[in-house]
């Protein structure tokens, strides 16, 4: 790499959002973990406590986008620069793939040595006799240790019609990037625009399956293995949904302002590479959640 190069790599003045950042999702996690646990309570504050996380957090995503586009508007990043967020949103991605790998691995260490393991496989017979006699091996378990049943959601209806609308959006985001590359402003100002109302469509029909879920089917966060599997997996999907689709959000308000073009567009790209990752999250949710 030649001098000039490293001379003109721009450094940052301190920042203040990460610590903003780190404060609101302080609040969001333990606002979260009382709402959940105070839910049947009247009187409850958890739900203050996760709405004040999720105001900072609102505050830190502004304040920090401004001073990032700003400072790619002043024209202060170099090809150096821009290897560094390609190596950091790389990095980024990765570690969420490990994220999910812990889930997956859970539901799988659930259902394939837990649930046999109970049922008295493994010449684990005695271990059923004395932790749960009356046990039955299957999954999803719609029975619980202290009793209670649920129902299994199935694959079809909602969970179909959201991964139909998941791939279509994958679709919709390549023809974006395909037009990006060609500066095609109003191909890709439409494209992009559709996939945000696919992304915000996927949500609201989560927010519905809940809803069939906790009041039809009785399927909650105290259903058991099943329940906790269940909205542990699909419940931190739709956050990171809602994540992409507000950076897709960014993104199309700064091509509605003039911003990016077909040589100087990483913002975009690496938010149809997040929107990807989520599509493919989501291939695997459909699959060993919902249909096996």
């Amino acid at each position: 790499m030649s001098n000039s190069e490293y001379q003109h790599y721009y450094v940052p003045e301190q920042s203040p959002w990460p610590i903003v950042g780190a404060v609101a999702l302080f609040f969001i996690a333990v606002g979260s973990g009382l709402t959940v646990m105070q839910q049947a309570k009247e009187g409850g504050q958890g739900h203050w406590l996760l709405f004040i996380g999720l105001a900072i957090l609102i505050y830190m995503l502004v304040g920090w986008f401004r001073n990032v586009i700003s400072e790619s508007n002043q024209g202060l990043y170099s090809k150096q620069m821009d290897k560094s967020f390609r190596q950091g949103m790389s990095w980024f991605i990765f570690s969420e793939v490990m994220f999910f790998m812990a889930f997956f691995g859970a539901l799988f260490y659930a259902r394939m040595i837990s649930v046999p393991w109970l049922g008295g496989a493994s010449n684990n017979a005695m271990t059923q006799e004395v932790l749960w006699p009356t046990f039955t091996a299957m999954w999803p378990l719609v029975t619980t240790p202290a009793g209670g049943t649920t129902q299994a959601m199935g694959w079809e209806g909602l969970p179909l019609i959201n991964t139909i609308i998941l791939l279509t959006s994958s679709v919709t985001i390549s023809f974006a990037h395909s037009a990006m590359e060609k500066d095609q402003r109003g191909r890709l100002k439409a494209f992009l625009g559709l996939t945000i109302l696919l992304g915000v469509s996927f949500l609201t029909l989560q927010v519905e399956e809940y809803i069939h879920a906790y009041q039809e089917l009785g399927l909650t966060l105290q259903s058991g293995v099943y329940g906790n599997t269940f909205f542990m997996l699909t419940g931190f999907h739709g956050l990171h949904v809602t994540l992409g689709t507000i950076l897709l959000v960014v993104v199309w308000l700064r091509i509605l302002k003039g911003h990016l073009d077909s040589k100087q567009h990483f913002a975009f790209q690496a938010a149809a590479w997040y929107w990807h990752f989520v599509d493919v999250v989501w291939l695997g949710l459909f699959v060993f959640v919902y249909v096996l």
